[in-house]
């Protein structure tokens, strides 16, 4: 048996952890993990807005890039 079974993990609110059940808005750790995941929603969403700013200027630019260059043109030299 791995240690710490026997001493009552698992009994009780037949969950993994011990004394631990997700409520959002019933215990004070159910609120900070509603606070942690809406914080990380919004780090991730800020991160996508800045990143994207990024990709459409590289696409911009790479669209510059192929009107400027000497080339057979937009399908190739067939």
């Amino acid at each position: 048996m791995p240690r710490g079974m026997g001493r009552g993990y698992g009994r009780r609110f037949n969950g993994p952890y011990p004394g631990y059940r997700f409520s959002p808005f019933g215990s004070f750790y159910g609120l900070i993990d509603i606070i942690l995941l809406i914080l990380m929603i919004y780090v991730l969403f800020k991160l996508f807005l800045v990143g994207s700013v990024y990709v459409v200027a590289l696409v911009i630019l790479w669209i510059i890039r192929r009107a400027l260059r000497p080339s057979w043109g937009f399908f190739g030299p067939w």
